[in-house]
């Protein structure tokens, strides 16, 4: 009897773990479609680019321009190394006027394209930062083009972020290279899925980690 109920509970015990490894299976390999988290296109009063990831999410945003789901695009301004270049004579066309000049080749006009004034560092400041301006513009519905990994975190920091009758359409860039169904296979999409469920962590957290301070 004792020897009996030993072997059973040896099979639980295998039985269990075989379990857990095929959920800890489908988990991993389901992190990059997870990750993914677009909504319903609608009608709004700007396209906003996230910086990264160019030319690919300007694109995307050229796109929703032409097909006529606002009337502006927005570009975020990313930290850069503008200043020290500067200072050795060296120019720098930072990533947003790289943005501006895709923008324009795809169609975009040149008065419907704005970059916002401040500096970010990262996703959170940039959040921030399109509040900010709609707030000042009394706009109330944007759509955020960004890279499909990022889409789920882009709208877990808008929820965090945003006042209430602030509304964020988030979009993939159709262009972006991710491969959500084999993430696993090259090093820049792996990366991009280790550090979108980082910053996943810390936006539930309360976003305890802070931006870093951008150069003056």
């Amino acid at each position: 009897m004792l020897r009996k109920r030993f072997v059973t509970t040896r099979r639980l015990i295998v039985i269990l773990a075989i379990l857990v490894a095929a959920a800890g299976v489908t988990a991993f390999r389901g992190a990059g479609r997870w990750l993914v988290r677009e909504d319903p296109l609608l009608a709004a009063d700007a396209i906003v680019v996230l910086s990264g990831s160019m030319p690919h999410r300007a694109e995307g945003a050229a796109d929703l321009y032409r097909a006529g789901y606002a009337p502006e695009v927005w570009l975020t301004r990313p930290d850069s190394p503008q200043g020290e270049l500067s200072e050795m004579g060296i120019r720098f066309i930072g990533e947003e006027e790289y943005s501006r000049q895709v923008l324009m080749r795809q169609g975009v006009p040149a008065g419907a394209i704005r970059i916002l004034p401040d500096v970010t560092v990262n996703t959170e400041e940039e959040i921030e930062e399109i509040a900010q301006q709609m707030r000042t513009e009394n706009k109330f519905h944007v759509i955020i083009i960004t890279s499909a990994q990022h889409t789920r975190r882009v709208r877990a920091l808008w929820s965090r972020l945003a006042a209430s009758n602030q509304i964020a359409t988030v979009e993939a860039a159709a262009e972006d290279p991710f491969d959500r169904d084999h993430w696993w296979r090259n090093t820049r999409d792996a990366y991009a899925v280790v550090r979108e469920i980082m910053g996943l962590m810390n936006a539930w957290a309360g976003l305890t980690v802070r931006p870093h301070s951008p150069r003056t």
